[in-house]
């Protein structure tokens, strides 16, 4: 057992990680909104950034590429692996560390600005992460967060999931409050003075089909909810992902919409 992970989160970590490297299409997919997060934080050369829940790292290498000293933290080890790995090939200094957002693995005040893009929304300790980004970041430094928009796309494909996955014994908290302002402002308004914007990213893919590939190899929900049914219910989830994204075609392909929020706030 990884004591770096609390132990009710080692099956997320186990789920997150099992898309490995091929997670860094999807990252790649919705590049437009990390980087729009990454802008609003808008380090500085040498600044110190964390990177919470980093997945790949597609976050922390626009970090780097801006002259900002970066530690990626993400629960899941073969996510990181690829995230060492493409920082390599890419000639970039970045630090990865195993790590829960619940519990991260690194001193009080250590950082100059913290940013999680789509990472930290996922925690289900809400309460408890947010005040690990405070706790993380010193003060006069700032946050920045990305988290889909209820009712965007993102949830309307996670309820193309939900017919053919276990229903949890406690349902979860929501994800998808963090692309509130109220719940942002009543959870991290007290650590951070707020401010937000709305954009909206497009996921292009060749195909219908192909946006299903990419999603049941690299995005670890739908990849372990495939994995977990019989050859008969994976076709039927795999049809019902593809007649969904069908909407979307165009001359060209596939271009999902997802709206999100972006939001960013130093710390008095």
């Amino acid at each position: 057992m990884n004591t770096s992970i609390r132990e009710q989160n080692l099956r997320a970590a186990a789920l997150w990680g099992s898309g490995g490297r091929a997670y860094d299409g999807i990252s790649r997919s919705i590049s437009g909104a990390i980087e729009h997060c990454v802008t609003r934080l808008n380090p500085t050369l040498g600044e110190h950034i964390a990177d919470v829940a980093t997945g790949t790292g597609w976050a922390s290498r626009a970090l780097a590429r801006l002259g900002a000293r970066v530690v990626g933290i993400d629960i899941a080890e073969p996510l990181l692996d690829a995230a060492r790995e493409i920082a390599r090939e890419q000639n970039l200094a970045i630090e990865y560390r195993l790590g829960d957002a619940e519990a991260l693995p690194v001193s009080d005040e250590e950082f100059d600005g913290v940013i999680s893009t789509f990472g930290v929304m996922f925690v289900p300790d809400q309460t408890h992460a947010a005040s690990e980004l405070a706790r993380i970041c010193r003060s006069d430094g700032r946050l920045a967060i990305a988290a889909w928009l209820p009712e965007s796309n993102a949830v309307k494909m996670r309820q193309v999931l939900q017919p053919y996955a276990p229903a949890p014994p406690v349902p979860p908290p929501s994800p998808f409050v963090w692309g509130t302002p109220d719940w942002l402002t009543a959870t991290l308004g007290q650590y951070f003075s707020l401010g937000f914007e709305e954009g909206v990213v497009i996921a292009r893919f060749s195909s219908s089909s192909a946006a299903w590939d990419a999603y049941a190899a690299g995005f670890g929900p739908v990849r372990a909810v495939a994995e977990a049914l019989d050859e008969a219910r994976r076709h039927e989830l795999r049809t019902a992902f593809v007649s969904w994204s069908d909407q979307f075609r165009t001359g060209l392909g596939v271009s999902i919409p997802f709206p999100y929020l972006v939001m960013t706030g130093p710390r008095p």
